[in-house]
């Protein structure tokens, strides 16, 4: 019975997985169909735009070379009428010299017609009928204005859509994810001299396996890429999976998508729980800060009221190793609105807890305090460490802890007992989680320099934690172990910057 309830159990897995890949794929040829009528649309009225463009080119190249005949015609006809002109009066006048000269033949006084003769000679030397060009300035020819489209005919009737470049294709097998960087390669499977750049587009999902279209991000955009790899850099791993895809551009157009490819992009993500932290802690999500005023606009509402809510609690007495204590404030309970029916931390425990348990696996976060911060410590804690309690000072709780308060203190701690690093505090702290392995390593987060590493049992859920007083914090995940530290935990063997006196393990 069992073993058929089991079986059936694996086959309802397996149809109700199967029915989730056919619905998407569904719903991608519908958004397919979707983008092939988009498409069709803008190219119809591309095409129209172009042969618009070319009509209008044609027409301003008609019109511009309809005035430049028009020019030429102009200037052939204004010369040849200033010629005709003169002709017309040089004709005229040598018409009536002509006369003149035929009737001073009939002179018969000696005296006359040598003053006749003489007269008809100096005009004659004047007339302009004998300085004028009896040849036309210009031709009647305007071949030299006349237009051969036939190349142009044969380039316009040789007119093709664009050539498109072929999908390039990714193998995952290439593509490298680390260091919170993803390096994607692709190659063209044909060769392809015209290609100008790529185009390469990813998105986030948690989706493993094909790209959905429904309740996806949108896909953001890096252009003109020369080379056929690409590395994303300084990402933050919020999500268990990115999709990618790439297409060629030439000069003109660009070509069609690559199949998609997913790589596994996961890492430990959690912020800070509001719900646990200490009053006088002001949290946000990946930010906290001493606020010394914490409940202060609720005191008033339990003065004079007797055996209602929570009374004042006495501060416990500083020590030097523990966390420094300020002026004695009075707590009271938070509106259930923020915080709900009681605090998770008081008295001196300043203390603020992840919102995610670690059960497994390895992991990697850090920290940086504000310059101004005065004491903070950071590390994992068992899930039942009380509401006093402060980091280090259970075994069940693991931290290093800085005080810069009055002078500086840099240690690890556990268990009530402390470890002085004689090192300078880093602006950033990795903090590096081993479950399994049971290690826990502090890091110079840019160096990669190891602060100190505990070896132990991780035998429950584990949470990190954080106190702050005087300053704040600011928390950094969806972060990869970095390749740096994955390197220095196989040489280190999780025992060169152990001490023995915190080496423990947690029953």
């Amino acid at each position: 019975m069992d073993t058929q309830k089991e079986a059936l159990q694996r086959i309802v897995t397996t149809l109700a997985n199967k029915n989730d890949e056919i619905q998407n794929f569904i719903d991608t040829l519908r958004h397919r169909l979707r983008g092939v009528q988009a498409n069709s649309t803008k190219v119809l009225s591309d095409l129209d735009d172009e042969f618009d463009s070319l009509y209008s080119f044609l027409d301003e190249m008609k019109e511009s070379m309809s005035n430049t005949i028009k020019q030429e015609q102009a200037r052939k006809t204004q010369e040849l009428q200033n010629q005709l002109t003169q002709c017309t009066n040089a004709l005229e006048s040598s018409e009536e010299l002509l006369e003149f000269a035929s009737q001073s033949l009939s002179i018969k006084e000696p005296e006359e017609f040598t003053k006749a003769a003489r007269q008809i000679k100096d005009r004659v030397t004047m007339a302009a009928a004998f300085r004028l060009s009896l040849k036309p300035k210009v031709s009647d020819n305007m071949t030299h204005l006349m237009v051969d489209f036939s190349q142009e005919r044969k380039i316009v009737q040789a007119l093709k859509f664009l050539p498109v470049p072929k999908a390039p294709e990714i193998d995952p097998a290439d593509c490298i994810v680390a260091d919170n960087c993803v390096t994607v390669a692709w190659r063209m499977t044909e060769e392809d001299s015209k290609i100008d750049h790529y185009v390469l587009e990813y998105r986030k999902t948690n989706y493993d396996g094909l790209p959905r279209v429904k309740d996806e991000r949108c896909w953001e955009l890096i252009d003109h890429i020369k080379d056929t790899e690409y590395t994303l850099s300084g990402l933050r791993f919020d999500s268990k999976y990115m999709n990618f895809r790439v297409r060629a551009c030439n000069k003109a157009v660009a070509g069609e998508y690559s199949d998609p490819v997913t790589l596994e992009t996961k890492a430990l993500m959690f912020s800070f729980d509001n719900t646990s932290s200490h009053l006088n802690l002001k949290v946000e999500e990946s930010v906290v800060e001493w606020d010394p005023t914490g409940g202060k606009s609720q005191e008033n509402k339990v003065k004079g009221k007797e055996n209602k809510g929570s009374g004042h609690v006495t501060l416990l007495k500083n020590n030097t190793s523990g966390t420094p204590s300020p002026k004695r404030t009075s707590v009271t309970s938070r509106p259930a609105t923020v915080r709900g029916s009681r605090d998770r931390f008081t008295g001196e425990s300043y203390t603020v807890l992840g919102d995610t348990a670690i059960e497994s696996g390895q992991h990697y976060w850090e920290v940086k305090a504000q310059k101004d911060c005065k004491s903070y410590s950071v590390g994992i804690t068992h899930k039942t460490i009380g509401k006093f309690d402060q980091l280090g000072k259970t075994n069940t709780s693991w931290c290093l802890y800085v005080n810069n308060w009055l002078q500086t203190t840099f240690a690890a701690k556990h268990n009530n007992k402390a470890k002085a690093l004689e090192m300078t505090v880093p602006d950033r702290i990795g903090i590096y989680c081993d479950f399994d392995g049971g290690q826990l390593a502090f890091y110079n987060a840019d160096t990669k320099q190891l602060l100190y590493s505990f070896k132990t049992k991780f035998t429950q859920p584990i949470i990190p934690g954080f106190m702050v007083w005087c300053g704040g914090i600011t928390l950094y995940t969806g972060l990869q172990v970095p390749s740096a530290v994955r390197t220095l935990q196989k040489s280190e063997n999780g025992m060169s910057g152990s001490s023995s006196s915190l080496t423990s393990a947690v029953q």
